[in-house]
């Protein structure tokens, strides 16, 4: 089970290339490394099972999250494109999706967000970060967010399985968002849903989670 991960949320101007590659340091190459030591032995015995720890953010970017989406986006490629070859040695890998957890992880990623200097950014991104965005993500958590335990259990659930899924998101709330990008393949109709959902519904959006 492949766990390891760091989070960046935050205008994009405001965060350092040194940081964003060592969140992909952790998040992507740390599951490379991972995959590199256990696979070939796995393939020899023609039998294993690799479960990974992605995110919904695998599947969908969402505003403010640029890198870490990136991060995720980047851990989905790499395991689409390992799944084929591994299944002719009847290895298994799993991507497991969850959306918000509820974890000192997240509380400590927005807590730093709070306290951040954002000079290096326009005032009106900075102001749509810190009073937009970082009041509908305590919302969305308090409404939305997942225990680790059930975290663990949807995990187990994976393992156990007698066919594992590659995929397997562990909210059904985020359905819709990723079924979005599979309507219109042109991206419109999700760029449009969440441009609305974030500068014209957010009064909407915050009394409906409440």
């Amino acid at each position: 089970v492949s766990n390891a991960g760091v989070g960046m949320v935050g205008p994009l101007e405001c965060q350092s290339l040194a940081a964003m590659q060592s969140l992909m340091d952790t998040n992507f190459f740390g599951l490379v490394r991972l995959v590199k030591e256990v696979l070939p032995d796995m393939k020899r015995r023609r039998g294993g099972h690799i479960v990974v720890i992605s995110s919904i953010m695998g599947l969908q970017g969402i505003v403010f999250n640029d890198v870490y989406a990136a991060s995720k986006f980047a851990v989905e490629g790499f395991c689409e494109s390992l799944v084929v070859q591994a299944l002719r040695f009847n290895v298994a890998i799993s991507l497991v999706e969850p959306g918000p957890v509820t974890t000192e992880f997240e509380a400590k990623v927005y807590e730093e967000a709070e306290r951040a200097d954002y000079s290096r950014t326009d005032p009106e991104t900075a102001d749509i970060f810190t009073n937009l965005y970082l009041r509908n993500s305590k919302d969305v958590f308090a409404s939305l967010g997942q225990t680790p335990e059930d975290i663990a259990e949807h995990t187990l659930r994976v393992i156990e399985a007698a066919r594992p899924p590659f995929r397997h998101q562990t909210n059904v709330a985020y359905t819709p968002m990723a079924a979005l990008k599979h309507a219109d393949p042109s991206g419109a109709l999700m760029t449009d849903a969440f441009y609305k959902l974030v500068f014209k519904y957010d009064a909407v959006l915050r009394l409906s989670l409440r």
